[in-house]
This record gives C-alpha cells, sequence and structure tokens, in this order.
C-alpha cells in the first residue's frame, strides 16, 4: 500500500532530535516509530544531500540529519522517535574528506573523518573494504559507519591509503594492504 507524500518539516524534525539525542549519536535502534512514507530527500555519491531536487546549503542541517540515517536491508531512512521516512541514496550516505594516521607499526591507527564529521578509525569493528568495477576497473573504497552503513572514502584520500599501502602476500597473491588497530587491509592486488 502507498501511503501519501509525507509532509517534512525540518523545524521539527530537528527539534525532535535535538530532543532525543542530547549529545551523541541518537540510539536509533531503540525507536520504533511508524513509517510515514517517502519524501524527496536524496544522498548524492559524491555527498550532496538533495531536498525536492536543490542542494541543502546548511551544513549543520546535514550534520544533524546524518545522525539519524538508518538502514534496512538496502533501503535507506530517516528515523526519529515519531517517524520514519524513506529517502534516496546513489550508493553509501557518508563521504570521507580526510584521514590521519595515528602512531606507526603495530600501533598505527587510520581515523578518517566525514563531510558531516563521523570521525571513523579503521578496525575489526570498522572495516575498510575496497571495491573494484568490473567495468572500468576504478577502485571505489568504503569504511564502515553504524548500523550497516558504509561511507566512500573519496580519491585523494584514498590517494593517501595508497601511499601508505605496503606489498604483502594475501593466499599467494601479492596485494598493497594497510593496516589499523592491528588489522589488514586489502586495497588491491599489485600489479
Amino acid at each position: 500500500m502507498k501511503l501519501d507524500k509525507p509532509t517534512f518539516d525540518f523545524t521539527q524534525v530537528s527539534r525532535q532530535i535535538d530532543e532525543a539525542s542530547g549529545k551523541g549519536h541518537p540510539p536509533l535502534d531503540k525507536w520504533n516509530p511508524e513509517f510515514c512514507g517517502d519524501i524527496n530527500l536524496r544522498i548524492k555519491r559524491d555527498g550532496t544531500w538533495l531536498y525536492e531536487g536543490t542542494p541543502i546549503g546548511r551544513a549543520s542541517m546535514v550534520k544533524l540529519f546524518s545522525t539519524v540515517l538508518w538502514k534496512e536491508g538496502d533501503a535507506y531512512f530517516l528515523k526519529t522517535p515519531v517517524e520514519k521516512v524513506g529517502i534516496q541514496v546513489d550508493d553509501v550516505p557518508f563521504h570521507f574528506i580526510h584521514m590521519e594516521v595515528c602512531g606507526s607499526g603495530d600501533d598505527q591507527v587510520l581515523l578518517f573523518t566525514s563531510q558531516t564529521g563521523d570521525r571513523i578509525e579503521a578496525s575489526k569493528q570498522f572495516p575498510l573494504r575496497v571495491e573494484t568495477s568490473t567495468e572500468s576497473g576504478e577502485p571505489s573504497p568504503y569504511l564502515a559507519v553504524r548500523y550497516g552503513m558504509e561511507g566512500l572514502i573519496n580519491r585523494t584520500v584514498f590517494y593517501e591509503l595508497v601511499s601508505l599501502a605496503q606489498e604483502e602476500e594475501v593466499n599467494g597473491i601479492s596485494c598493497l594492504v594497510v593496516h589499523s588497530h592491528g588489522e589488514r587491509f586489502i586495497l588491491g592486488q599489485n600489479e
């Protein structure tokens, strides 16, 4: 059954998020609101958020709404204590634009920052993976964020990551790998 197009009041939703979350990320896994339908909100592959086809110009608004992103199967939602609305995500909802390398050797940690302010350390809990297009051969690097969602690592940051890579043999194949929190992440095969 298709529901009528829900009304979406940015100010009201902002207030609900602020009241429910305090500081940090809201407890989305504990909220079970009714599905209210889809809204015309889209997150492009480059991380641009569009509402009714127009970019959302307020970075603080995008950051706030990124805290209530929720994924079920292949579908994405904005989820508050009182409503859940479907949105469109072209690839993944987060976009990583900065990386810091902390420590070295076995103590090395790779810390990534998204355009919405999420700071994620690549680890067993938040793995890094690279998918290579079968058509173009281009790599797409992703980092786990939360609730089964991922972020795309932008091209500049990926080049920085590749510059840190070491050649290691994995299952008899020479690969470029990086390490973070004692975990090994394969960036690709060494040619």
